[in-house]
């Protein structure tokens, strides 16, 4: 068995690395939508005409994969709007004018925990899910009868650009302690294992003195490869063990958490305030002025940006998260929400695709994929619409880092046609 798994050497660009983060005044308005999650649209609890403070429910969450939303600005509900978000999907949104005090709501109070269930249904209230980009709730990876032999925390952070996660493992190193402290008193752990990329030496430092108190507490240092951050990778990588296709870490006895999770976990627990904000690292060629912004969910992109000091260039792609598995925003109109890591914005320069060519057979996808799925193959299956062929290359086990892309000398977009491939093999099996 290979000692780490195929992936490349990307630009890191971390211009923000060094910077402490910068916490932007309200705007006058923010749009919160019911879906920043993994399952079902949280319904909203508020009307227009509603007053609300920092804190504040406006949507509770509907089932058991769901998640709670809460009011980043305290103001006035001015109406609930559909809106389209940057995946597509339309979910309705909550339209607060912010009054621009930051009133903080009287119910807001530390958490006192007691047993695993108490540690469950604060988990549940608190609206955090998943920060490392996938949005899953975070309660329902902890609420488990399973054993967990580790906790993997994620700090890599491998995609070029995006520093938030590093900054947060440095300012914020007391909640992620705190965290773990909860955590592992009431869930039986065995072991923490906290996963940082080399590059990161403030990050690993303050990691380590966290470590140095608690023995069950460890750090696995990982070579600076892209995806080092992905689940499947990272577990592989920390504990040695092999997530198959459709199961998930709990089923080799883990739980993995990113690092800004974990301190968002121990920042609820010690003050009571749910997710409302988040670190957001913004860059790219187009930034007038980088840096890392702590942002009321909500916010507009851009008015981060305005934030910023604008723009040096113009414009031509604005991303959600890093330029390898970023969503391309449709407007500037569109919020930050839960699990915005990064907004980077790039001018035409950055931002310019090569020409596609014919594929030259030379196999760099299939070598650089760190799962050895066959991405040409599964092109050429997918556009002869032979599904079967595109699930025997492996396309059911894509996480769509876009190595593939990245080291094609053809230019084609593999991972483009990863994603619509597992769509239809997914809409397809669903329709029998």
């Amino acid at each position: 068995m290979a000692s780490f798994l195929h992936g490349v050497k990307v630009p890191h660009r971390k211009n923000t690395e060094n910077m402490t983060a910068v916490k932007m005044p309200v705007g006058k308005i923010v749009s919160i939508p019911t879906v920043m999650h993994i399952g079902a649209p949280a319904n909203v609890v508020v009307k227009a005409g509603d007053l609300v403070k920092v804190g504040t429910l406006i949507a509770e969450a509907n089932g058991y994969v769901s998640s709670n939303i809460y009011s980043s600005v305290s103001g006035k509900v001015l109406k609930i709007e559909d809106k389209l978000l940057s995946n597509g999907r339309v979910a309705p949104s909550v339209v607060i004018e912010s009054d621009g005090e930051m009133t903080v709501d009287e119910g807001i109070k530390p958490y006192e925990i007691t047993s695993k269930e108490d540690l469950i249904k604060a988990l549940r209230l608190s609206g955090i899910v998943g920060l490392g980009g996938a949005g899953f709730p975070t309660f329902v990876k902890f609420d488990t009868d399973k054993a967990v032999d580790e906790l993997i925390i994620n700090g890599a952070e491998c995609e070029p650009y995006i520093t938030s996660d590093s900054l947060t493992m440095v300012e914020k190193t007391d909640y992620i302690e705190y965290a773990i402290q909860v955590i592992t008193k009431f869930i039986d752990i065995k072991r923490v294992i906290i996963g940082i990329e080399k590059n990161k030496p403030k990050a690993i430092g303050k990691m380590r003195q966290l470590a140095d108190r608690n023995p069950i507490v460890s750090i696995k240092l990982l070579p600076s490869i892209y995806p080092q951050g992905a689940e499947k990778v990272l577990v592989y990588h920390t504990i040695g063990k092999v997530i198959g296709q459709g199961k998930l870490p709990l089923d080799v006895g883990a739980i993995v958490s990113n690092c800004t999770t974990m301190a968002s976990i121990g920042e609820f627990l010690k003050t009571g305030m749910p997710l409302v904000e988040k670190c957001v690292t913004v860059d790219g060629d187009a930034v007038a002025k980088p840096q890392n912004v702590i942002v009321p969910i909500g916010t507009s992109v851009s008015d981060v940006f305005e934030f910023c000091s604008g723009f040096k260039k113009e414009p031509k792609k604005v991303l959600y998260g890093g330029p390898m598995m970023g969503i391309s925003v449709p407007d500037m109109d569109v919020p930050v929400i839960k699990n915005t890591n990064a907004i980077l914005a790039f001018s035409e320069k950055m931002a310019f695709l090569p020409k596609t060519t014919a594929c030259i057979r030379c196999g760099r996808c299939l070598n650089t994929c760190p799962f050895g799925i066959n991405p040409a193959g599964i092109e050429k299956a997918f556009k002869r619409d032979d599904l079967d062929a595109a699930e025997k290359f492996g396309v059911a086990l894509c996480m769509e880092c876009g190595c593939c892309s990245f080291v094609c000398p053809a230019n084609r977009p593999l991972v483009q046609t990863n994603k619509m491939a597992k769509a239809t093999l997914l809409s397809q099996k669903k329709g029998k």
